[in-house]
């Protein structure tokens, strides 16, 4: 799976997307490669090898979740010595309106779940949150397995689920 996206770098077309929330068009082209200078998260593009636009981006990074907005049924799992949980955070995710509708943005967030997942061979997470933007957003994120975390707007995917959906995949590569 990895190898779709690239990291965010001078080369791309940034003023050529859009994706239609103005906050989302803003960060690729004016944050994005500040942020990734200054080590606050990573960007991740996903081009159209036909003609080089980018379909869409997300952005990691990490993060921490109080204890007490966890769901009372995943908390006795955890250690109560923990004041917070180190999460991974998947910032933003966005499609140009181009590709909306092409399942470009499943593929991100597949992208972005197996690079968190990887990446706790190094560093610990407990689990991938989104701060959906929207309604809509939200409904995409609970339909692949989100949860809201009570008193928030906050959604999580435990990294335990995330790991199963690919140890299931290299297995079957068997």
């Amino acid at each position: 799976m990895n190898g779709l996206t690239e990291l965010l770098n001078s080369s791309h077309p940034k003023n050529e997307f859009s994706c239609g929330e103005m906050m989302l068009d803003k960060y690729l082209k004016e944050q994005a490669n500040q942020d990734i200078k200054r080590k606050l998260s990573t960007c991740f593009v996903l081009k159209d090898k036909a003609n080089g636009l980018i379909q869409g981006y997300y952005t990691l990074s990490n993060n921490s979740i109080p204890l007490d907005l966890i769901p009372e049924e995943v908390k006795k799992q955890l250690p109560k010595s923990y004041s917070s949980i180190p999460t991974t955070l998947l910032g933003r995710l966005a499609v140009d309106l181009k590709y909306q509708g092409k399942g470009v943005g499943a593929i991100l967030l597949i992208d972005a779940l197996k690079r968190s997942y990887e990446l706790t061979q190094l560093i610990g997470s407990f689990a991938v949150v989104v701060d959906p933007l929207n309604k809509k957003a939200e409904e995409f994120y609970a339909k692949y397995g989100f949860i809201l975390l009570p008193d928030s707007k906050k959604m999580f995917l435990a990294m335990k689920t995330i790991r199963q959906l690919f140890e299931d995949e290299t297995s079957n590569e068997r």
